[in-house]
């Protein structure tokens, strides 16, 4: 990105999304933040003024979605970029049992990335040359639903993703999805080896990467941890 951009990015509270916003403004670009509340955060904000937007960030709420895309709209009537940080366990009640955070990190990233998908949209079809990346972990890339099953739209989040992807393109809107590598449905007959990935050298990589429009990158973290902080106990 050789020119500012007008970039949405959610789950950007903390870990890898925090990184993601960072590193955008450091490039110069306005970057719209949908990010639970935290102290790294309100520093970009007062280091970065009106170039950083913070908007709503409960975003598997529609209406919460909703609100944030009119504030963008409000503020700039486009965009450029839409980063979908698809791992964050934000949207996940606080105190739940292991066994019960793993699904909630999944169907909440689903409901957000529909929701602010469908309403980042008209957006991004008056935006310059926009793209769409969205990022995934071992988690939210799960198939819980039929797990057996062929990988389709209606059980796993990135392929449902894929699916959009030509009724992104007709609009001019590229689309890259960012995940570990699946053994069902492998996008590269590379092989990728966790790596120890921090949250800023994660971030560097994909920001690089970004630009090149690549449909599918493939992101195997050695600590999840890292970039995507589990809430607290």
């Amino acid at each position: 990105m050789n020119h500012a951009r007008s970039i949405w990015v959610t789950g950007a509270g903390n870990g890898l999304g925090l990184a993601l916003v960072e590193g955008l403004l450091g490039q110069g670009h306005r970057v719209a933040a949908s990010g639970k509340p935290s102290e790294a955060l309100a520093a970009l904000s007062a280091r970065f003024g009106s170039q950083l937007l913070c908007l709503p960030w409960q975003l598997h709420d529609e209406q919460q979605a909703a609100l944030a895309s009119q504030q963008i709209c409000h503020a700039w009537c486009s965009l450029d970029g839409l980063i979908l940080n698809a791992g964050t366990s934000d949207y996940a009640a606080d105190g739940l049992a292991d066994s019960e955070l793993f699904e909630a990190i999944v169907t909440s990233n689903q409901l957000a990335v529909e929701h602010c998908l469908a309403h980042a949209r008209p957006l991004l079809a008056t935006g310059n040359a926009a793209q769409v990346m969205a990022v995934f972990n071992r988690y939210s890339a799960l198939q819980l639903y039929a797990p057996t099953q062929t990988t389709a739209g209606w059980n796993n989040l990135p392929q449902w993703l894929r699916e959009q992807r030509q009724a992104l393109k007709a609009q001019g809107v590229a689309l890259t999805v960012v995940g570990p590598q699946s053994l069902k449905t492998p996008v590269t007959s590379a092989q990728a080896i966790p790596e120890a990935w921090t949250p800023q050298s994660a971030a560097e990589e994909l920001l690089q990467r970004w630009p090149q429009g690549e449909p599918e990158l493939v992101l195997e973290a050695l600590d999840l941890s890292e970039l995507w902080p589990l809430p607290r106990k």
